[in-house]
């Protein structure tokens, strides 16, 4: 980590970067993250760098989502295992859900670096993918999935997504949960739920979410209510009018 004082102005962005870079160090997060991170970045200061309501809305849509589903899995890629770890690591234990692998760039063993990365932090069931099981609609890396997880599941999380896969696990009828800092995104058009915001804010709020939830009716009527459409647009509504521009 670079020496940044806590007073600097940038401390929490400087600091993001530094575990992103250390991820690529460490071979678990390709070298593209880097430019990933960056557009992120760049939408993060156009919602000023805080959790907004329609954020907080589609955390609350998401967590009941995630509560009321049958087999729910936690996907991660290099840049999920660089930035939140421990995190992903909680909300798996809150949901009972599996957390599996899923990369796009297949550097020599990053995938199995995630999942020794993740077990570091305490992770207890890691899936990795496997090359006998496909899902449909994609063909890229991502399509290798796990029979046991994201080919079974019927909801999955997926923070900091592909667009590709995001619409093919769509068309095979599951849900898809996803947090993307750009809300004009191909993964946040295509998601069920999409949370504009940074991963590292949202991923605490969302296990709290859940911790909290109202009984199940209660949240059935959530994710019945929710609009992810006018939820983006209420993001870009923002996006337009925000300080930063």
């Amino acid at each position: 980590m670079s020496d940044v004082p806590k007073s600097h102005p940038r401390y929490l962005s400087l600091t993001l970067r530094d575990r992103i870079v250390s991820g690529v160090e460490q071979g678990i997060t390709s070298i593209h993250g880097l430019i990933a991170h960056g557009r992120g970045e760049a939408y993060d200061y156009l919602i000023n760098e805080a959790t907004q309501p329609f954020a907080h809305k589609a955390i609350r849509a998401a967590a009941a989502m995630l509560y009321l589903a049958q087999h729910p899995v936690i996907s991660v890629n290099g840049n999920v295992a660089a930035l939140v770890p421990k995190e992903i690591i909680e909300l798996g234990q809150i949901l009972k859900a599996p957390l599996e692998v899923n990369i796009f760039h297949t550097e020599t063993g990053r995938e199995q670096k995630i999942k020794e990365h993740l077990q570091k932090h305490d992770a207890t069931k890691v899936l990795m993918p496997s090359k006998d099981t496909q899902l449909n609609f994609i063909d890229s890396n991502r399509k290798y999935v796990n029979p046991e997880g994201i080919f079974k599941a019927d909801v999955v999380f997926v923070p900091l997504e592909d667009g590709d896969r995001c619409e093919a696990l769509r068309k095979m009828g599951k849900d898809v949960v996803t947090i993307d800092l750009n809300p004009m995104s191909r993964t946040a058009k295509q998601a069920s739920i999409t949370i504009v915001d940074n991963v590292v804010r949202a991923l605490p709020l969302l296990s709290q979410a859940i911790q909290t939830l109202p009984k199940d009716t209660d949240s059935q009527e959530t994710v019945q209510q929710y609009n992810n459409e006018k939820i983006l647009k209420e993001a870009v509504q923002y996006i337009r009018r925000s300080p930063n521009v």
